[in-house]
């Protein structure tokens, strides 16, 4: 008996072989090649790969750029029409941020995606930016303002960290470095940012309901990277999932600031050790009304994320490699004269200029910068074609 198709049939059969072979080839090369470069869904793009990975970002991207040869490209979700380069290449970075800088601002969905920072000049682009950066570069450098956080992180170094190690040393009482190095951070960054210490690094280890909501900022924030604005902002709306607890994080930080503000205002007619801080150089300022709790959350994120995240691993780094730690007690044993601790056994602090000729120690520092920076990505938008 002779078996006759049509030609829709044949049609279909010879689709449904090749969608067969096509599979099976994505699951040869998954397979194969799945820890080595990300998969580019049809009509879903790098989204899948993206969630999946949420937990492990940082790792994932790192492993399919080495191998990768520092760059790869993909595509985000079909609505959203997003075309992605991704790169570590030091030539490519220096074009972007410095060669060919006003081609790649942050974009109108950067600023929405940290909307609590919204005005500030982290989220800014143009000239704006550039009228920010100049006021945010005139604080910072101002003598009374560099002495003002050398004063803050001694008074809380010498007050707050070392007695509360000495006693835990004491007694034996475990401890994570984390939320230690958090705390510490936490109240360096506020002292000059306020001109008061919230004390949040204390013996009795107070709530950090403001750290914890940074926190939430900073996931929440890499949440809405990785899917289609319109999907978060649906979930805004809704007051579900993600952001349904960035909202709660937002009232908490503006809880905080306006605590700490009022803290200030009734420090005012008080003597201060502090000769300046961020706060009174913006209040009085009619450029920035409006904009006050933006700029001081965007400086206390900026203080404590930095230094923040570094020092536990620049600890982690140093826990893994005793010949570094060797090599640092060397150096500061050959550079600094002086002894540990005072008769009653509490340490000694060591001042700025005792640890400038410490380059071993600086280096350790750096290293960590490199293995494990703060800033490990930073999104870019394009404005015109660029060769």
């Amino acid at each position: 008996m002779a078996l006759s198709l049509t030609p829709s049939l044949q049609d279909l059969l010879v689709s449904s072989l090749m969608i067969l072979l096509v599979l099976l080839y994505i699951a040869y090369w998954r397979s194969k090649y799945q820890s080595l470069f990300p998969v580019d869904w049809p009509i879903v793009g790098l989204l899948p790969t993206l969630v999946a990975n949420l937990h492990r970002l940082h790792d994932k991207i790192t492993e399919y750029l080495a191998a990768s040869g520092h760059s790869f490209t993909g595509n985000g979700p079909a609505a959203s029409n997003m075309r992605l380069f991704v790169t570590c290449d030091p030539d490519n970075v220096r074009h972007i941020f410095t060669t060919n800088h006003d081609n790649y601002p942050k974009g109108h969905e950067f600023a929405e995606i940290f909307d609590i920072m919204a005005g500030a000049f982290f989220t800014m682009d143009g000239e704006l930016y550039r009228r920010q950066r100049a006021k945010t570069h005139s604080i910072l450098s101002d003598p009374r303002m560099v002495a003002s956080m050398a004063s803050s992180c001694v008074d809380k170094v010498r007050d707050g960290l070392l007695p509360l190690l000495t006693s835990m040393a004491s007694t034996r009482t475990p401890f994570e470095l984390q939320d230690l190095a958090t705390r510490l951070m936490f109240d360096v960054t506020a002292m000059p940012v306020f001109g008061v210490d919230p004390g949040r690094l204390s013996p009795d280890m107070p709530s950090m309901h403001a750290s914890a909501a940074m926190d939430t900022i900073m996931e929440v924030a890499l949440f809405r990277h990785t899917v289609p604005m319109s999907c978060w902002k649906a979930m805004r709306r809704l007051k579900i999932g993600p952001e349904r607890k960035l909202a709660a994080a937002h009232a908490a930080l503006d809880v905080f600031v306006s605590e700490m503000m009022e803290k200030a205002r009734k420090q005012e007619a008080a003597p201060s050790s502090m000769s300046m801080d961020v706060l009174s150089s913006y209040i009085n300022d009619p450029d920035y009304v409006g904009l006050l709790h933006s700029i001081l959350i965007t400086y206390m994120v900026a203080g404590r994320d930095t230094v923040g995240t570094t020092l536990p691993w620049f600890f982690y780094n140093l826990a893994m490699n005793p010949r570094v730690v060797s090599g640092i007690r060397e150096e500061l044993a050959h550079n600094i004269a002086t002894s540990t601790c005072n008769g009653d056994g509490v340490p000694v602090m060591f001042s700025p200029e005792d640890t400038k000729s410490l380059v071993y120690l600086h280096a350790a520092l750096f290293e960590t910068l490199r293995l494990y920076p703060p800033g490990w990505i930073e999104r870019k938008t394009v404005v015109a074609d660029d060769e």
